[in-house]
């Protein structure tokens, strides 16, 4: 019963932090900012709180940054193990037949995962995301029901895809700013490798096809690298029906930032408006961090194998601020009980450690089980009596 009462709670928690993320109001709107984008959002991704925001969950086309999706499945199919970067994928006459952004896959030709994935996130080819779809799912269309699946998994409720790359312009292939947003942070903080990738401006990739062997040159799409010191991604789109969009990702000084644009209406006000709101953001944020890797007490257990079972913490606390409090007088209680009851699961929410700023509450940590305790029988005691008078 405790076991089955920590794991709903575990849950009870990730579920109200993906809400604070979904339905969460921005932290501080100033009326300094100032974006021509009519849908837009800014936050933080560490802790997922946002900033800003208009019209955040409207729906919109959102081309190319469709291949945010994409490329989470992606990554997540190679943290599963089921796929892997050097894995040899061959492009079929569907993948090869994408227009727009392109690297100009031949039928038949072959490319690793690995190269695959540079061209969906520097060039944005269309043909490369069909390929690596095809090469995970069977085909696009089964790709694509994973994609819903894993937009409804994040709580993206103003999603629906069509396709794995944008290019399609169907009114059923939709997402809000807000969408791309937890997407983007989905991507970015579970899979941080995926800025090897956006981080390129320009490299080569090989083509060997029967009509022999070429070089081509992968040029980035998001100008941005180039502009703003402090960006490291992640994707930008376009078509005529979905205006010029873009998620940027932007670090310094411990503050990771996205920032989303849609429907702007050309590239050089789609950069400032990703500029403005960087700017802004970084203007105002400051993190707390707590690496939680103080000593925790040990705890006692009742009627268990062994009298005690050391703690730890669930992982590190980071707080976001933008209102320019004095962050050193944050405090931390540990909440835990006397004693706990046996049998002990490990990973076992025990207590939790409370985090105060001026007295209110601004955030929490599980403190977790870090071994299983078995639940002590007649023979345990008699054992314990032994090692008790006779060793």
């Amino acid at each position: 019963m405790r076991l089955l009462f920590s794991k709903v709670l575990k849950k009870g928690i990730a579920f109200v932090l993906a809400l604070a993320l979904l339905f969460g109001i921005p932290l501080q709107v100033s009326a300094e900012i100032s974006v021509s984008a009519p849908s837009v959002i800014l936050l933080e991704a560490s802790t997922g709180q946002v900033i800003y925001e208009r019209n955040a969950t409207e729906r919109r086309s959102p081309a190319s940054v469709t291949k945010i999706m994409t490329l989470l499945l992606i990554f997540e199919q190679i943290s599963q193990g089921k796929v892997s970067l050097t894995d040899e994928v061959v492009t079929s006459a569907h993948a090869k037949s994408m227009g727009g952004s392109q690297v100009y896959l031949e039928e038949g030709e072959v490319q690793t995962l690995d190269t695959l994935i540079k061209c969906i996130t520097v060039a944005s080819g269309n043909d490369a995301s069909v390929a690596a779809a095809e090469y995970i799912a069977g085909s696009e269309e089964v790709f694509v029901d994973m994609m819903n699946r894993k937009a409804e998994e994040l709580g993206m409720q103003d999603t629906h895809f069509v396709d794995c790359c944008g290019l399609t312009d169907s009114d059923d292939h939709y997402t809000t700013a807000r969408d791309i947003a937890i997407m983007s942070r989905e991507l970015t903080v579970k899979y941080p490798d995926i800025f090897r990738y956006t981080k390129i401006w320009m490299e080569d990739i090989t083509h060997v096809t029967a009509q022999g062997t070429s070089l081509f040159t992968l040029s980035s799409t998001n100008k941005l690298l180039k502009q703003y010191d402090w960006v490291t991604g992640l994707k930008t789109g376009y078509t005529s029906k979905a205006r010029y969009c873009i998620s940027v990702t932007a670090t310094r000084d411990g503050v990771d930032l996205i920032a989303v644009i849609m429907g702007a209406e050309d590239s050089a006000s789609r950069s400032q408006d990703a500029v403005t709101l960087l700017n802004y953001g970084f203007s105002v944020s400051q993190i707390y961090t707590d690496e939680n890797t103080d000593i925790l007490p040990r705890m006692a257990v009742e009627g268990g194998v062994e009298e005690e079972v050391p703690l730890v913490y669930e992982g590190q606390f980071r707080h976001l601020d933008v209102t320019g409090s004095n962050l050193s007088l944050i405090e931390k209680e540990l909440k835990l009980p006397e004693t706990v009851q046996a049998p002990v699961e490990e990973g076992e929410v025990i207590g939790e450690a409370v985090y105060r700023l001026n007295g209110s509450v601004i955030g929490r940590v599980s403190i977790l089980s870090g071994e299983k305790v078995e639940k002590a029988f007649y023979r345990d005691y008699l054992l314990k009596i032994f090692h008790l008078f006779f060793l």
